[in-house]
């Protein structure tokens, strides 16, 4: 399991994942699960993924081979005109990989599906951030949904929904994103440090600020600690519950 989120803000985009990957709780391992293409100038992109491992490894190296080869750049995230069209992209290649294993050789625990987050800006266009399902299709963050969240959602999703504000800062933005994560790694075990962290400021067309936030990060840990402190006391200061006669 895993837990990705990709925010939509005014001043731009921020996305957060985790690097926990497990198959079984003997088997656990730390892998990348955010992914950048840049063109200076010209485009920034983001991917986000969760499910299986083997499925998320060759969709991104199909991206990246698509990206790097002139003789196999169509379609190329690098080269499509918008960036409904790498949504596009993104899903036709999720969808090949997924239906190229799905039905042959040996049957594993886990199955081949995989969902992804993918954001960013192309010059002359507003950035966007698309939610990329199994089967190929896509939604797209609006002012009514600014955030998309994938793998194991429930448990970071009140503090976001709650808290969300799309004229806060970049720094702000990482605060709310490092308490929705810390509740989810309290509450599930497949989720788990190190954090990596990535923003984009709209009309930059450059990478913004990247950032792997580890368990030793002093940030993080008073963070941790004082949102622990502070739902204690907001507990403690409700009305108390009565029984009645």
């Amino acid at each position: 399991m895993t837990y990705c989120v990709g925010l939509k803000l005014d001043k731009g985009l921020v996305f957060m994942s985790d690097t926990r990957t497990n198959a079984g709780v003997d088997n656990v391992s730390t892998f990348k699960k955010m992914h950048t293409w840049e063109v200076p100038g010209d485009r920034v992109i983001t991917l986000l993924t969760a499910g299986n491992l083997a499925t998320t490894q060759a969709v991104i190296s199909m991206l990246d081979e698509r990206s790097k080869a002139p003789e196999d750049r169509n379609p190329s995230v690098l080269e499509a005109p918008s960036m409904f069209r790498i949504a596009a992209i993104v899903g036709e290649v999720l969808k090949e990989v997924i239906q190229a294993n799905a039905n042959v050789g040996q049957k594993g625990d886990s199955s081949f599906s995989a969902t992804m987050i993918i954001g960013g800006q192309i010059k002359g266009m507003d950035p966007r951030i698309f939610l990329v399902y199994p089967e190929g299709n896509f939604i797209e963050a609006t002012d009514d949904t600014p955030f998309f969240q994938i793998g194991e959602t429930k448990y970071g999703k009140p503090i976001l929904v709650r808290a969300y504000d799309p004229g806060m800062g970049f720094e702000e933005a990482v605060k709310l994103l490092l308490v929705s994560f810390d509740s989810t790694v309290k509450s599930n075990l497949s989720v788990a440090l190190p954090f990596d962290v990535q923003t984009y400021e709209t009309g930059t067309l450059a990478a913004g600020r990247h950032v792997r936030i580890t368990e030793n990060n002093p940030h993080y840990k008073a963070i941790s600690d004082n949102w622990s402190d502070a739902l204690r006391e907001a507990f403690v200061s409700l009305p108390d519950f009565r029984f009645g006669d």
